[in-house]
């Protein structure tokens, strides 16, 4: 296999999605997407655990535009590690209408912070999820934390639900806004009032803790387009916490090839309004919630 071949198993997001359905309203964010490459380009990092098809800019604000979406905030993906240029050019290609979530070393100046910033980055990923990248000790952390509070940025964490009461010391000790990716990944064979999940609806009592109720396909253990078992968790966030919830797409949909299926992102979509069912919850979460957090300096 050379460099960037993609790995053999993966899955290519879905080349013809339907249009939505559900008519999004207007200024709608696409709160969590990724840009790959292309490898040719923006090369993936040696360190990498997957290769993935290339899915650049271009196909990501043709998908956005196809969907209904106003903007979008792009999150580094792990298969660039914390080299952010594919992000950052995405970000200077979309003419203000992007935002971006980096992922940095201790290691980085503040001059680089400075030309993300101005970029749109706007946050820092941390990913804890050990299959996908290899966790660092909190002091690594600590001195990014310390590096970013300058530039007003918050914190994005990817964790899994077994590992929250494992990190809760450090997670509920981050001095800025927390943004957790995908619901910090719920067994939704379960029931949204057990005891796993409370812990994490615990977690969302703190002020400063945001959650993105995203990934039905990664989550949910039915078939598509419904993912009925993860309706009720995501739903019971949203209205519990409407002022501090986001939604996205995670286009192109990294590592599906473990569930084994590749979701229509129109079908996605239309999975809104059940987790989302009234008109005010729709308009914050996709609207007043994103463009607060990503765009607030703005305004």
């Amino acid at each position: 296999m050379s460099a960037f071949d993609m790995d053999a198993d993966w899955l290519p997001f879905h080349p013809t999605p339907e249009k939505p359905s559900f008519a999004l309203p207007a200024g709608a964010v696409d709160a969590h997407c990724h840009v790959f490459g292309p490898g040719a380009q923006f090369p993936y990092a040696p360190e990498r655990k997957y290769t993935p098809c290339d899915a650049g800019k271009e196909d990501l604000f043709k998908l956005r535009s196809h969907l209904g979406f106003a903007r979008n905030v792009i999150v580094q993906a792990t298969c660039h590690g914390a080299d952010n240029r594919a992000m950052v050019d995405a970000l200077l290609h979309s003419n203000g209408t992007a935002r971006g979530v980096a992922t940095i070393r201790p290691d980085i100046t503040e001059t680089e912070l400075k030309l993300m910033h101005d970029a749109g980055v706007r946050g820092v990923r941390f990913n804890f999820v050990k299959r996908l990248v290899d966790p660092k000790p909190d002091t690594h952390y600590l001195s990014i934390i310390d590096k970013i509070k300058g530039f007003g940025w918050h914190i994005v964490v990817y964790f899994e639900a077994a590992d929250l009461e494992e990190r809760w010391d450090f997670f509920t000790s981050l001095p800025t806004i927390v943004v957790v990716d995908h619901m910090g990944r719920p067994d939704v064979t379960k029931q949204a009032d057990g005891p796993e999940f409370v812990r994490f609806l615990s977690f969302m009592q703190r002020e400063n803790i945001w959650a993105k109720v995203t990934c039905p396909e990664r989550l949910s253990k039915m078939p598509p387009p419904d993912y009925v078992d993860f309706v009720p968790f995501a739903r019971t966030v949203v209205e519990r916490h409407p002022d501090r919830v986001l939604w996205g797409t995670d286009w192109p949909h990294p590592n599906l090839n473990m569930v084994g299926h590749m979701p229509d992102d129109g079908a996605l979509v239309d999975l809104i309004p059940h987790i989302a069912p009234t008109t005010e919850l729709q308009r914050k979460l996709l609207v007043d919630n994103p463009v607060r957090l990503y765009w607030g300096d703005e305004t």
